[in-house]
């Protein structure tokens, strides 16, 4: 695990200052690899690496990057793990009797697979998470590579006026920002997408002029540079291998879940391997207990878990990690956040994050991954990906059977229903015993309610659910920018197979895993536990696993004939073998805070400083009245945003920063 940037200049008075660029790039990310600083510097090329290592695998200097290949054509700069890579040496030595290994490093062992059988047949033999840049000696040719399912970050573009055009790429935005004649200007459209959804999805970033590549795709630039495009191409389509492997489904469930049991567990094992402490964060969830059953069943003493938790109970999962590691016998960990903990690192979040982010559960997630650093821990492994794999959010379940009442309803009736839901209390909600703790369902029925006048089909509600500024995002951005806000990427802007597109459940899983998964979930864990330097590994995101979810009929997945505890099906039959099923078998409420009470409470000073009108004004983004309007509202109703107010905050948290 790592952090590496690069840039090529095209100008001769850029071209002698490139040392003091990648110097000065590298030293922004730090904290992604603090144990090993390498450069490598193509003078003729005006060309150079700067790589920041964490290290975990081979922790000798033989592990240390931009590492050559032993043929002196390639040179690689990797950050990310091969968990097959032992298999994959194995192979070379087999078919290369005496291959002369300098180390044990998987970056070794990818560079050799890729001197041997090229790129594009080691990318299909390779299992992990990875952003790669392959420089090309040979051919002058970089290659910028991104893993399948987009656990690694890697960003790219053009920058520089004419004295110092430059191509720039790193695993952070900060490596840009540390460049004197960074000029990018900030992408509006970015910026709407970030209000409707917390988050930027990639290929967008928030500057112009740079991109994100996107999951399973890579990018190659050949030097000289003469042609200016920045669209890359996919080398690994999560859509096309659903399609081919949902059409051979599982006709056995006992064989399904087994092989399920099996490949899972194969991951685990795989991401298990590491020459420094390892353990797991434990929520008490199906997933993170899954994953902690099966390394602890591998392990012959007790795996270190940890877990934070608040003081309000409808969000707290402590006390139920807690009594899943009694019973497991792990070597357990706990936190429970306090507002003065919240409120002491609440301002270096535009840091941490470096890109304007507002998943509300990004400093929970900071915090447990600090935790995790201070007990002795440089691995952590989650569960981040059964959610979406196997069905595992609210709108998976309630979504499909909302949208067949939803449907019956007169389109001109729609209105006015939602205007008398919006006269319901708040408290009325939990009287329904449903999915959700009742600030959170109370907010999501507030926001359905809002916009039922427009839901016309299953992906309009599917937009309403993932939604935090529904159909205000244009009068908070600023009339003059409605053209633009209009225009802002949706996260149905992909093309489903037939049986996904007929089947509204998957359909909304599918829709999760191509966009909320490493848009949302990804960024924030890589993030936050790489701003500690800490690495977190996720067996689910092994292909491997991936293949055979696709397989499953979809009744292991959402159990039609149970009301409720009827998610993730396949998952709590494995689980249960490990895990008694009172100890799981509850509504999920993952890493949040009480974001709502805190930003009325302790947190309502910070918040008040960055939303103060003038200073709104002076910015130029938002509309002063509206986000004024909305924090009113927030401060004085029970129909509040926190997640409106969050995301509003965040942008300007990160604004002040960086600008």
């Amino acid at each position: 695990m790592c952090g590496f940037a690069g840039i090529y200049c095209f100008n001769s008075k850029a071209q002698s200052d490139i040392h003091f660029y990648l110097e000065s790039m590298g030293e922004s990310i730090d904290h992604r690899g603090p144990d090993h600083r390498g450069y490598y510097i193509d003078e003729m090329e005006s060309f150079g690496f700067v790589h920041n290592r964490l290290s975990i695998i081979d922790l000798s200097s033989t592990g240390n990057q931009p590492m050559e290949s032993l043929d002196k054509r390639f040179i690689i700069s990797f950050n990310g793990e091969i968990y097959n890579h032992q298999d994959i040496r194995h192979e070379i030595n087999k078919d290369f009797a005496g291959y002369p290994w300098k180390g044990h490093s998987d970056t070794e062992t990818l560079l050799a697979s890729v001197q041997i059988w090229g790129l594009e047949k080691t990318l299909k033999k390779i299992t992990g998470m990875f952003a790669i840049g392959l420089y090309d000696k040979l051919n002058k040719e970089l290659t910028l590579i991104r893993d399948r399912f987009g656990e690694k970050p890697l960003y790219y573009g053009f920058t520089g006026d004419q004295s110092h055009r430059s191509f720039i790429f790193s695993s952070e935005l900060s490596s840009f920002r540390s460049l004197p004649f960074f000029n990018n200007s900030i992408n509006r459209s970015s910026l709407a997408q970030l209000l409707r959804f917390t988050f930027i999805a990639a290929p967008n970033s928030i500057y112009n002029g740079i991109l994100q590549l996107q999951p399973g795709s890579l990018f190659k630039l050949k030097f000289p540079i003469v042609n200016y495009s920045l669209e890359g191409s996919c080398w690994w389509n999560l859509l096309d291998e659903y399609q081919r492997l949902s059409q051979n489904q599982y006709t056995d469930d006992n064989y399904a879940l087994e092989i399920l049991e099996e490949k899972l567990t194969k991951s685990v094992l795989q991401q298990s391997v590491s020459d420094v402490p390892i353990g797991t964060f434990l929520s008490g969830g199906i997933d993170s207990s899954l994953i902690t059953a099966l390394l602890q069943k591998n392990s012959i003493k007790p795996i270190k878990t940890f877990t934070i938790g608040t003081k309000d109970n409808s969000l707290n999962e402590s006390d139920y990690a807690k009594s899943v590691s009694n019973y497991l016998g792990t070597d357990h960990t706990q936190l429970i956040i306090q507002p003065e903990e919240i409120i002491n690192n609440i301002v270096n979040l535009p840091s941490i994050y470096s890109e304007p982010f507002a998943d509300s559960s990004q400093l929970p997630t900071y915090l447990v991954s600090k935790l995790a650093i201070d007990n002795g821990l440089k691995v952590a492994i989650s569960g981040d990906g059964a959610d979406e794999l196997f069905g595992g959010y609210v709108r998976h379940i309630y979504g499909p059977s909302l949208w067949k009442k939803i449907s019956l309803i007169p389109f001109s009736l729609r209105r006015i229903l939602g205007k008398l839901l919006l006269l319901i209390p708040p408290q009325f909600w939990n009287l329904l015993g449903l999915y959700l703790p009742v600030s959170q369902l109370s907010n999501k029925v507030y926001k359905l309610s809002k916009r039922l006048k427009y839901i016309n089909s299953i992906d309009d509600l599917y937009i309403s659910l993932v939604t935090v500024c529904e159909d205000s995002t244009a009068q908070i951005i600023t009339s003059s920018q409605d053209q633009i806000v209009n225009k802002a990427p949706s996260p149905l802007d992909f093309e489903l197979p037939k049986s996904a597109s007929d089947n509204p459940a998957l359909k909304m899983m599918l829709m999760d895993t191509l966009n909320y998964l490493p848009n949302d979930i990804l960024t924030k864990v890589d993030r936050a536990s790489m701003n500690v330097s800490l690495e977190t590994r996720a067996p689910f995101l092994d292909h491997n696993v991936f293949n055979v979810s696709a397989r499953l009929p979809h009744s292991l997945k959402i159990n039609p004939n149970l009301k409720y505890n009827n998610s993730k099906w396949a998952l709590r039959q494995i689980l249960y073998k490990y895990v008694p099923p009172d100890l799981i078998d509850r509504p999920k409420a993952g890493f949040a805070i009480p974001i709502g009470d805190w930003l009325r409470g302790p947190l309502r000073p910070w918040a008040e400083d960055l939303l103060n009108p003038s200073k709104i004004i002076n910015q130029g983004f938002l509309n002063p009245s509206m986000v004024n309007k909305t924090w009113e509202k927030h401060l004085n109703t029970h129909k509040n945003s926190p997640y409106k107010i969050w995301t509003i905050l965040m942008w300007q948290a990160w604004l002040e920063k960086w600008t």
